[in-house]
C-alpha cells in the first residue's frame, strides 16, 4: 500500500454545499455558492459565533439535497483554523452526530476527505460527512491584527475566506469518485513571515506532488487538473519553480486561491486563503465541473501553514503540510 493509498473500491462523493459571506459572493464563483450572506456576521453576536452558524447552514443545505437526517451520519469530520477549532466543534456541539476534529489548517477540507475515504474503505463507516471553515475576522484577530487595528496589508498577504463547506462521502453513488489518497508529510523551507502563508505551504505541496508522480508512474498531463489549496500567487509561482528542479512542469495547475476572488477589483493582494477557500472552490467549481463531465481526472490538494500566535512570536518558522486526493468524473 505504502504513501498513496489506492482505495479497493471507489468512494462515492454523492453530494455538496457551500456558504459564503459577502465579498466571496461578489467574487467571480459567487452565483454558485448555496449561500451567501450579506450579513458577515449571519445573524450573529461574533465573529467566532457567526463561523459555527456558518457550518450549520452549509450543514444541514447538504442534509436537504440529499433528503437525509443528522442520525443517518455515521460520522462527521472537519477543521478550522480557530484555536482548539471552536467554530466545528461547536457547530457539532449542537447536531448530534459522532465527530472528530481535524487540525490541519487550511489543509482541512483534503484532511478530512483523505480520512473519510479510508474509513469507508476500510467497511467502518457506510458514509463520512467532510468540512473546512475559515471567516476573514476569527483569522485577522487570531493571527494577525484585529479588524479595527486598521494595519496595512502586505503585497504578499491572502485575504481569509469566509465560507464553509461539506462533501459527502459514501460507499455507494453516481460519483464523482475519490480512488486514490495520499497523506503529506511536513514541509519547511524556513519561512517565518506570517504574512506570507503562500511561501510557507508551497515547499508542502511541492513535496506531496513530487512524492506522487514518482510512487505513482502517473505524469502531469494524465490530469485535466491539479488544484492546490489557497498557495496565491507567491506560493503558486514558488510551488512551479521547486518543482522545475525536479523536472516537473505544471502545465495543468490551478490555485483555488486565485479562483475564488478577483485579485484586481477585489483587493485581495496575494489572493485568498483560509480553510473555506479550497472547500468552496471545491463544492462550487470543481465538484459541479466533474458532475458536468468538462473533467475527468484531476487531484485536489489542499495546502496548510502550521502555525499559532505562540511560535509566530517565538520567531519559530511556520511548517507547512498538504494532503491530496484524486478524483474522476466516473469508475475507472
Amino acid at each position: 500500500m505504502g504513501r498513496i493509498i489506492t482505495l479497493k473500491k471507489p468512494v462515492a462523493i454523492t453530494t455538496h454545499s457551500c456558504v459564503g459571506g459577502k465579498k466571496e459572493g461578489q467574487g467571480p464563483l459567487g452565483e454558485y455558492f448555496d449561500i451567501i450572506s450579506e450579513d458577515n456576521y449571519f445573524g450573529q453576536e461574533s465573529w467566532e459565533k457567526a463561523e459555527t452558524e456558518m457550518l450549520k447552514r452549509s450543514f444541514y443545505t447538504i442534509l436537504k439535497k440529499r433528503d437525509i437526517k443528522p442520525q443517518d451520519i455515521d460520522v462527521a469530520l472537519g477543521g478550522d483554523l480557530c484555536n482548539q477549532i471552536t467554530s466545528t466543534a461547536f457547530c457539532y456541539r449542537d447536531i448530534p452526530v459522532p465527530f472528530l476534529g481535524l487540525y490541519g489548517a487550511c489543509s482541512a477540507m483534503a484532511e478530512s476527505m483523505v480520512i473519510g475515504a479510508c474509513l469507508i474503505n476500510s467497511g467502518g463507516v457506510d458514509n463520512a460527512l467532510c468540512s473546512a471553515s475559515s471567516h476573514f475576522a476569527t483569522a485577522e484577530r487570531q493571527f494577525r491584527t484585529p479588524l479595527d487595528y486598521g494595519g496595512k496589508r502586505t503585497p504578499t498577504a491572502q485575504w481569509t475566506v469566509t465560507g464553509a463547506a461539506h462533501a459527502l462521502l459514501e460507499r455507494e453513488g453516481k460519483g464523482p469518485f475519490i480512488t486514490r489518497v495520499m497523506f503529506g508529510r511536513i514541509a519547511d523551507l524556513g519561512i517565518k513571515d506570517a504574512n506570507n502563508m503562500g511561501a510557507a505551504m508551497a515547499p508542502a505541496a511541492a513535496t506531496t506532488l513530487k512524492e506522487f508522480f514518482t510512487l505513482s508512474g502517473e505524469k502531469v498531463e494524465n490530469y485535466d487538473a491539479i488544484y492546490t489549496g489557497d498557495l496565491g500567487q507567491v506560493g503558486t509561482d514558488l510551488l512551479k519553480q521547486l518543482l522545475m528542479h525536479e523536472n516537473i512542469e505544471l502545465t495543468n495547475h490551478k490555485d483555488c486561491g486565485l479562483i475564488i476572488f478577483d485579485r484586481e477589483s477585489q483587493q485581495v493582494q496575494a489572493g485568498a486563503s483560509g480553510c473555506g477557500c479550497s472547500g468552496c472552490v471545491l463544492s462550487s467549481h470543481i465538484l459541479p465541473q466533474l458532475e458536468a463531465g468538462n473533467l475527468h481526472r484531476i487531484l485536489f490538494m489542499a495546502t496548510g501553514a502550521l502555525l499559532s500566535p505562540t511560535t509566530t512570536m517565538q520567531q519559530e518558522s511556520i511548517p507547512g503540510i498538504a494532503h491530496l486526493v484524486e478524483i474522476v468524473a466516473e469508475k475507472e
